[in-house]
């Protein structure tokens, strides 16, 4: 009986790998909630705009069967609503009477809007998938002060020095480079080490040997992480061959991690789906 579910079980897990084109991306609208300050850019701009068009079109050209936005998993109905919104005559309506405070930001900027949503209607998708997690602490606070505590002010002035210079060549970027430019920048694997490695090389080593905020920390951003990840796996289905996941780039950069121990995946890159 035992060889007989081994055998079904392994039967299963022998699908083909689904293509996963995961698009690390800044947010649109930026809200301010990053400990780095960063401008905005006016995706609004009919230049912008001709270049999400262009960016749309490739993704779908991409023949997606999902696609996943940074967006609470526990409020698929309120996406759905949106989405729905999105397909129908009166968008701008829809959400100017819904949302009077954010008509004109979040729902009019946000790459979920600007981004997932016109892809999704070029690839005739009926639904976008929420895959955010929220339920998770993010104490920086705490853990600068443990760095001060422990008198680590080299380590502080290297988190202060790694702010300013993310800070410095985001803005530098935002005002110089295209939306292609910077969406594939945003995805190199440079880009995407150097912000897993603020956590691991900075933020982990944070206070004395029995103080553990930074590591909480860590353990925290691991955690929302995983637990995204693991709502696209279980929400992929074995006939989905095609999936976008478009996520902020720190949550990229750590899927990254997460794909390449996962058989069911098969990466895919931004910069080859956008030559096409």
């Amino acid at each position: 009986m035992l060889a007989l579910l081994l055998a079904a079980t392994t039967g299963q897990a022998q699908t083909k790998p689904a293509d996963l084109l995961l698009i690390g991306t800044f947010h649109f609208d930026n809200p301010g909630l990053d400990v780095s300050k960063i401008n905005t850019l006016d995706v609004l701009a009919p230049k912008v705009q001709t270049e999400l068009e262009t960016i749309s079109s490739r993704i779908a050209a991409f023949q997606p069967d999902k696609i996943f936005v940074e967006w609470s998993a526990d409020d698929q109905k309120g996406l759905d609503d949106l989405y729905a919104a999105y397909l129908g005559p009166d968008y701008a309506g829809y959400v100017k009477t819904k949302f009077p405070k954010q008509a004109g930001g979040f729902y009019a900027r946000n790459e979920i809007i600007q981004l997932a949503f016109r892809a999704a209607r070029k690839a005739k998708l009926p639904r976008v998938y929420a895959m955010d997690y929220r339920n998770t602490q993010f104490p920086y606070d705490s853990v600068m002060h443990a760095m001060q505590s422990a008198r680590q002010e080299a380590l502080l002035q290297q988190v202060q020095a790694y702010v300013k210079s993310y800070e410095e060549n985001m803005n530098r970027k935002l005002a110089t480079y295209s939306l292609t430019q910077l969406l594939l920048d945003e995805n190199t694997q440079a880009t995407l080490d150097s912000n897993k490695g603020f956590y691991l090389d900075k933020v982990n080593r944070a206070g004395t040997a029995s103080n553990f905020n930074g590591p909480f920390l860590v353990s925290e951003w691991y955690r929302r992480n995983l637990y995204m990840y693991s709502i696209i796996q279980k929400t992929v289905a074995p006939t989905d061959d095609k999936v976008v996941v478009l996520v902020g780039s720190g949550h990229a950069a750590m899927m990254r991690e997460f794909l390449s121990f996962d058989s069911r995946f098969r990466l895919k890159e931004l910069k080859d789906v956008l030559k096409k």
